[in-house]
Formats: C-alpha cells, sequence, structure tokens
C-alpha cells in the first residue's frame, strides 16, 4: 500500500472480513450473502471508486440510514430515517443514558428522511430540502428502492447476544486447574466437554 494514500470513498467496516479472506489467500463463501468487499484494489490505487453503491447504517437491529454512490456522480448521500434524541441537544452525545438507544422513546423519526451530501457537508451539519436540492424526491425515492431491495435480501439469524450467548460459561474455559476445580474436584464433571 503506497504511504500517505488517502481513501475519500465509502467503505464498511465489513469490507475487512473478504480483505483479510482474500489476502489469507482463501476464498470468501458462496453459500451465504457476503456484504463486504475486497479493499485491496482500492487501498493499492488499482481502483479509484469503492463496490459500494449503497451502505446501510443500523442501530441494533433497526435500520437508521442509508449512503448512495451513484455510479456517475461524486456525489454521495446520506438519508437518515431516524435520529437519536441527543442530550444536550448541541452536544452530538446521549449523556443522559450514557448510550444512544435506538427504541422509539429515544429517537426522533423522519419522513421524509433527513436527506445530506456528504460530498458537501461531510459533518452532516445541514439537511437538504426539496427547496435546497432540486433532485431531493428522486434521490430519496431511489434510496427507498434500494432499502427495500436490501430489506428482501435479508434472511432472520438467531439473536448473537442474547442472554444465554453473552453469559460467561467457564465449562468453555480453555485452561484447566481453575482454583474452583482445586477446591471443589469432580465439580465441572457433569459439564459438557468440548474435546
Amino acid at each position: 500500500i503506497p504511504g500517505g494514500r488517502q481513501i475519500d470513498e465509502p467503505t464498511s467496516n465489513m469490507d475487512l472480513f473478504p480483505t483479510v479472506v482474500q489476502l489469507s489467500g482463501a476464498s470468501v463463501p458462496e453459500d451465504r450473502e457476503i456484504d463486504g468487499h475486497d479493499l485491496m484494489d482500492l487501498l493499492q490505487g488499482r481502483a479509484e471508486r469503492s463496490k459500494h453503491e449503497f451502505l446501510f447504517h443500523y442501530c441494533n437491529a433497526y435500520l437508521n440510514a442509508v449512503r448512495w454512490h451513484p455510479r456517475n456522480s461524486n456525489s454521495v448521500w446520506k438519508a437518515f430515517y431516524f435520529t437519536p434524541n441527543f442530550y444536550p441537544q448541541d452536544k452530538m452525545a446521549c449523556f443522559h443514558t450514557f448510550s444512544c438507544f435506538c427504541t422509539s422513546d429515544y429517537v426522533t423519526y423522519h419522513d421524509p428522511p433527513l436527506l445530506f451530501d456528504l460530498s458537501k457537508d461531510p459533518s452532516e451539519s445541514t439537511p437538504l430540502t426539496p427547496d435546497t436540492e432540486p433532485a431531493f424526491h428522486s434521490i430519496v425515492a431511489t434510496m427507498k428502492e434500494a432499502v427495500e431491495m436490501h430489506q428482501r435480501s435479508l434472511k432472520p439469524v438467531k439473536n448473537q447476544l442474547s442472554p444465554g450467548n453473552v453469559m460467561w460459561k467457564p465449562w468453555l474455559q480453555p485452561c484447566c486447574s481453575t482454583v474452583t476445580q482445586l477446591s471443589f474436584p469432580g465439580i465441572f464433571n457433569h459439564m459438557p466437554s468440548l474435546y
């Protein structure tokens, strides 16, 4: 990767998986949809544009924004369907709850969505309107179509953050001879084995 290279193209954390897989010489699984793209062509300067035309932004399981980088334009549009209720309002943070929640009590819904052109307003400080952006309605309509297609492609999965998945499971610890095992021999004999 050339030193000092800067990339202003939309990318995603999901791009890390296919990039690392390709760097390792393995193949990305083909039996499922992989949302990310290998970044190496972009990082090494063999490509100037991200493979992402649309990126979907979630707050927990809720789609709160979509970003669109049209193939025939330098604009990068971002539409917010809801935003957190920041407190204090001028701080862009949720100090009153220590974390920004995604449920209806803690967000403001936007219909039509808040629209920004990130190529001109990267800080998302001035929402566009039909008066300030002549193509407002067609941009929002295109993004809505992309969201609908994206939602049709989703398949339900088991909640990976359910209490049963995040609770500590001492029998899964890879080491042996803990203080508990030494103090109470046989206490873990009834636990399932990994080996």
